[in-house]
């Protein structure tokens, strides 16, 4: 019964680290004890995170005079914890676990840290006779690192022309932490417009969901003669865990350049020169252009052609 919540108590401390990034350090020592250490990959500056150990006489043999000294040499974590535990036995088949919670402090270097553990424990032979104290020494490598991860990944056409519409996607994904109160904008030019909303809310973005926006971007009616490059912007403001509000930013260059005598767009809708022809949308009907125009201007140019050519 004590093993069980011994277990359940580490496994409600383990759920404080990311799945992610967790590791786990097994160790057997003299005498059938088993050591079970889990802690964090990687943790980011002004975070907190947990080590959690559990230790399990498996020997026949009773331990005596158990101890782990905690320590890290650049003092990159701090505790208000004891990093000092002691046991003063351990009886065949007995278990003790335990978790200490650490901060890593904001002036911390970026890189690998170590956290050092010194074990040191008694074997009592045939549970009678103290055996010489044996020592062994742990070291947990830890990543830190700055800033949590947002990523924004947008979409957009190699180029684009004049008096035409193109789709602009963007994706939000924060790589490390929930955030919230997110805000996203799309800043253009004056000549550059949107069909729908260019700035989008969510109150909570959790950790690796990814949050997609898509706009209809519209191009300046009067055609270009040079390509140019148009810059676009999207900003993304939110609060992260520490209840600091950030912004990023990133620049997306589009280019605008004049317009073929054939273009297809996006949508599959067809420029020949002037003329715009969508995609369909029924049987017999052409959104833009009506068939029946068409058909009528192709009678006029036969016609006309007819008339010239009774007059020669």
């Amino acid at each position: 019964m004590n093993t069980f919540f011994i277990f359940l108590v580490l496994s409600l401390g383990i759920l404080a680290i990311p799945a992610v990034y967790a590791e786990t350090f097994n160790q057997s020592m003299e005498g059938g004890m088993d050591l079970e250490i889990t802690y964090p990959e990687s943790v980011m500056k002004q975070r907190t995170f947990s080590i959690s150990i559990l230790l399990q006489n498996n020997g026949w043999e009773n331990k005596q005079d158990i101890s782990f000294a905690l320590n890290n040499p650049d003092a990159a974590f701090v505790t208000e914890g004891n990093e000092t535990i002691l046991i003063d036995e351990l009886t065949t088949t007995s278990s003790f676990g335990t978790t200490i919670d650490y901060e890593v402090t904001s002036n911390a270097n970026e890189g690998i840290h170590f956290l050092n553990i010194d074990y040191t424990q008694v074997l009592v032979s045939n549970n009678t006779e103290p055996m010489p104290s044996a020592q062994t020494n742990i070291a947990l490598p830890i990543l830190v690192f700055s800033e949590p991860v947002i990523s924004i990944e947008t979409v957009t056409p190699e180029s684009i022309f004049a008096n035409s519409e193109f789709t602009f996607e963007t994706t939000i994904i924060s790589e490390d932490i929930d955030i919230k109160d997110v805000t996203v904008k799309i800043l253009t030019p004056g000549d550059i417009e949107f069909r729908g909303d260019t700035s989008y809310t969510i109150s909570l973005l959790e950790k690796m969901e990814p949050y997609s926006v898509t706009a209809e971007m519209i191009t300046p009616i009067k055609d270009v003669t040079m390509e140019y490059t148009i810059p676009v912007k999207v900003l993304v403001s939110y609060t992260d865990d520490l209840d600091e509000e950030k912004t990023e930013t990133q620049s997306v260059p589009l280019l605008l350049r004049p317009k073929m005598f054939m273009e297809i767009t996006n949508d599959f809708g067809i420029w020949i020169g002037d003329f715009f022809i969508a995609p369909y949308v029924s049987i017999g009907t052409i959104v833009g252009i009506p068939a029946g125009t068409i058909l009528s201007l192709m009678i006029r140019r036969a016609q006309n052609k007819n008339k010239k050519h009774k007059k020669s």
